[in-house]
């Protein structure tokens, strides 16, 4: 993509109502734009971010048995009065509204009611067993309070799995996979070392649930880890009787601030027994499905990014997720002798499927190279006349600089 051709601008200064750092830069680099609070639109670059999270989750999704659906965002009141999370004693963040029929709908929060009653269409024998279904679908809840850019919002994309078995032996295993899976996710999203599995109140059949929890001065979480054991727990379920649960000793623990980026819960048969999910054992006798859920959102996950990585001048993107793997910065010479070397290196660059972002704009070096590091590409690539008459009779060189390192080198332009 040409810089010229992007219709964002970035900004030296972020919005004033804006205090969370995630947002400031995202905004400031034209990767997200405010609609009103807790609800943000993607721009293309921020776009971009947000598929390459979405990709990576999907693929590990995938590698553990899941099949991807989507799912309607309106929810019918009828199948949520059956399990009692219509009302609002019950779930006080829903946003619902009326069909001109006069029907009241909502827009849903998460997806077990719906989800549950879908599989009673596939689901009648302990043949039809076990099943993985997700879906990346955008949520809607009524936060009370919205104040940490795409950490916490009221409109946000979430990844939501469901698990269906026979039985709690293999449902544990499954559980187990989705973990191991979890941590792969949030490893090649760059936030693997600063990331705990963390224990957290129970699911509905079990005694605990388990939280993926990313260390961060933001974070709205107080947890106690154990770095040597990659484990911590919850404060709200932070007493004597865990700890010796989990083998856990109180002075080996350090309190940090934490981000929830993912959550996964033993949900047993607390949907399926009231919408009916059942299925026939090999003796005919019928039994409720036991079922799990399993959550991430990618947008929090790229907003933790930001607040892990991110550093005085801007972004700082992990190579997995950043939009662009290279920034192509030219410093046009009035001969046009730059403009012709650094127009053919980028076709060269884009026919051999590298994805480059080529700075073509005509402005000067300290707007090009404070842009560059506002939005955060990995690796910057520099062309000038200065670079060219470096091995000038072997077609000239790029000065190359590591965004996260700061590390420079210089590279023979034939050589990429």
């Amino acid at each position: 993509m040409r810089q010229s051709h992007i219709f964002t601008k970035t900004r030296r200064e972020a919005p004033k109502d804006e205090v969370a750092k995630n947002a400031q830069l995202l905004i400031r680099a034209g990767f997200i734009h405010k609609e009103m609070a807790g609800v943000y639109s993607y721009l293309p670059l921020g776009l971009r971010t947000l598929n390459k999270i979405v990709g990576i989750i999907r693929e590990e999704m995938n590698a553990i048995g899941g099949q991807e659906v989507h799912l309607t965002a309106l929810q019918d009141k009828a199948l949520w009065e059956k399990t009692g999370r219509w009302n609002d004693a019950v779930v006080d963040d829903w946003f619902k509204t009326t069909f001109k029929s006069g029907a009241e709908v909502g827009l849903g929060f998460t997806h077990e009611e719906p989800l549950t009653a879908l599989m009673k269409n596939h689901i009648r024998s302990f043949r039809d067993l076990p099943q993985a279904v997700y879906q990346f679908q955008t949520k809607f809840r009524n936060e009370k309070r919205a104040k940490s850019g795409i950490l916490r919002g009221r409109e946000f994309l979430m990844k939501d799995l469901y698990s269906f078995n026979v039985d709690e032996k293999t449902h544990n295993e499954y559980y187990e996979r989705a973990t191991d899976a979890y941590i792969r996710i949030f490893d090649r999203l760059g936030i693997g070392a600063q990331t705990y599995r963390t224990f957290a109140s129970g699911g509905s059949f079990s005694k605990y649930s388990h939280e993926f929890q990313t260390v961060c001065e933001a974070g709205e979480d107080t947890i106690y880890l154990n770095e040597a054991k990659k484990v911590a727990v919850n404060k709200e379920v932070l007493n004597d009787e865990v700890l010796g649960n989990l083998g856990l000793k109180r002075d080996e623990l350090i309190e940090k601030n934490g981000v929830e980026v993912g959550n996964i819960f033993t949900l047993g048969t607390k949907y399926s027994e009231p919408l009916g999910l059942v299925y026939k054992d090999a003796d005919g006798i019928s039994k409720p499905v036991i079922m799990g859920c399993y959550g991430i959102g990618p947008g929090r996950a790229m907003g933790t990014i930001v607040e892990i990585h991110a550093d005085e001048k801007g972004l700082v993107w992990p190579e997995a997720v950043a939009p662009f793997a290279v920034h192509l910065i030219a410093l046009f010479d009035e001969k046009g002798t730059v403009k012709k070397a650094a127009d053919e290196l980028y076709e060269r660059l884009v026919k051999k499927g590298v994805e480059v972002l080529y700075d073509d704009r005509d402005c000067g070096a300290g707007e090009k190279f404070g842009d560059s590091d506002l939005v955060g590409i990995p690796r910057r690539y520099i062309i000038s006349e200065k670079t060219l008459a470096v091995d000038a009779a072997g077609g000239g060189s790029i000065e190359v600089k590591d965004r996260a390192t700061g590390k420079v080198e210089m590279k023979a332009i034939k050589s990429l």
